[in-house]
């Protein structure tokens, strides 16, 4: 009988390891024994200079990791904002920042993009919002696509207005742009603590959605801390995600309880 695929994880750099200036990271990660980081976009801009652009880029060669995970430019990401795909008055924001985003991934060999669809905007019908964040998706999916790169369309907690909150959310939209655009380079990024916190049947999701997961991410619930200090069943989740056929990254990207070096023991069990 066939084994199921083990499952690689990386270090999300942008809220592991803060104790460290961003571009020590990588390195830091590397010593703690993985060879591969996400990260949230960046940088403070949407479109930042060639010096800022070359030393992230060197930060991650310099330390010999694989970057497997970028998000685009999402504004304000912890406040109002949660990514400019369905923003109307951001659109051209979010349409400049592709090129960047992809060309930062296309060289250093990243070939997942996380697109953050955007809280819903007051004052603007949410039809439209939609309409826009289908278009926004297919130009970037198709300039990922030129390259072998996914798209990845996440559920996210913690905001009400925040429009994709389940599994079958975020796969509805991708449904509509594949329907409508005639792109296939779009994923599911399945976020095991943002699913368990919207009260999503994560067991459910797997099942169903396993074709369409093209990344993973990790954190405990309530706490968003590592796995093990709280009530979400991560191996478990873990363990259905290999029988499924899932052989992809998985992120952590969760708070550590303490320093980041030592949030990783539960690995172990893995």
């Amino acid at each position: 009988m066939e084994s199921a695929p083990r499952l690689r994880y990386a270090v999300n750099c942008s809220i592991l390891f803060t104790e460290l200036p961003l571009l020590e990271r990588p390195e830091a990660a590397r010593s703690a024994g993985f060879d591969a980081v996400e990260f949230w976009w960046p940088f403070d801009t949407g479109l930042p200079g060639d010096a800022e652009v070359d030393a992230f880029e060197r930060a991650i060669r310099d330390a010999g990791v694989q970057l497997v995970g970028l998000n685009f430019a999402a504004g304000d990401l912890p406040g109002r904002d949660r990514g400019l795909v369905s923003w109307p008055r951001r659109s051209l924001e979010f349409r400049d920042n592709i090129a960047v985003t992809l060309g930062i991934g296309e060289r250093l060999g990243c070939r997942a993009f996380n697109a953050l669809y955007g809280n819903r905007v007051e004052g603007v019908a949410p039809a439209e919002q939609d309409e826009l964040a289908a278009e926004n998706l297919a130009l970037a999916a198709t300039a990922a696509g030129s390259f072998g790169a996914t798209v990845l369309v996440e559920p996210v907690s913690g905001a009400d207005r925040y429009p994709l909150r389940t599994a079958a959310d975020a796969v509805d939209v991708i449904t509509r742009v594949e329907r409508e655009s005639g792109v296939t380079s779009l994923g599911l990024l399945a976020d095991l603590y943002h699913l368990t916190v919207n009260g999503d049947d994560v067991s459910k999701a797997i099942t169903t959605y396993a074709e369409r997961i093209a990344h993973v991410q990790v954190a405990d619930a309530p706490g968003r801390n590592e796995p093990g200090t709280g009530e979400t069943p991560i191996d478990q989740y873990l363990g259905e995600l290999r029988a499924a056929g899932y052989d992809g990254w998985v992120g952590l990207e969760y708070k550590p309880s303490g320093p980041s070096a030592g949030s990783f023991a539960w690995l172990h069990r893995n």
